[in-house]
């Protein structure tokens, strides 16, 4: 009876072809993660000519979140600004909601060195809903989308109907603000992270 010879199975054939599909395989999925996310910030430019900008609506009814849009190519900072907050103002395409009221509507934007001046409507001061809460997160949502979007503007100065002394119910705009990316946490959240550490108890 003749004797069959089994292969032998050599790990030094396989070895190189299961390091490839691992390479390629972290590499598509590197990508795929990074198709998923929304840009951090700064727009950014495609080969397209077209841009992605990051617009701050409400999610949860209590804090920020960040929704990617596709924008047109622009050169011109006041021009590009003006179109990113019309963007704004216009609403979330998915499921956020907005911060800002319907009524509201830009009136005018210009920037004076590292400060834009936003000028909004009278419809964003009097629709608005009552609360500090409310008008946090409206505000913010303007503030953040200007300063995420252009590193070279540091604060917004809003004003409403060109009046530089507004006050809402509990938020006094009359100075120019810094983004707030805090508000992206929840309440709970930003407590937690803001609460001074509990002191350890000495040893008897």
């Amino acid at each position: 009876m003749p004797t069959i010879r089994r292969k032998r199975f050599n790990i030094n054939v396989v070895l190189p072809f299961v390091v490839i599909a691992l390479v390629f395989g972290g590499m598509f999925w590197r990508k795929y993660q990074a198709s998923r996310k929304i840009p951090p910030a700064p727009l950014s430019t495609h080969s397209s000519g077209s841009r992605t900008a990051v617009l701050f609506f409400v999610a949860d009814g209590s804090r920020l979140a960040r929704e990617a849009r596709d924008m047109e190519p622009c050169n011109d900072t006041v021009v590009c600004v003006k179109d990113t907050l019309n963007a704004l103002l216009s609403g979330s395409l998915g499921d956020y909601d907005e911060a800002i009221p319907e009524s509201a509507v830009l009136n005018d934007v210009r920037i004076e060195g590292t400060t834009a001046v936003v000028d909004l409507s009278q419809g964003f001061a009097a629709d608005l809903p009552p609360g500090s809460s409310a008008e946090m997160l409206a505000v913010y949502s303007l503030v953040d989308t200007v300063c995420v979007n252009y590193p070279q503007i540091s604060r917004v100065k809003l004003t409403v109907e060109g009046n530089g002394s507004t006050v809402l119910g509990h938020l006094d705009l009359s100075r120019p603000l810094a983004p707030d990316y805090a508000l992206e946490q929840a309440p709970a959240q930003a407590l937690e992270s803001a609460a001074p550490p509990t002191p350890k108890k000495e040893k008897q």
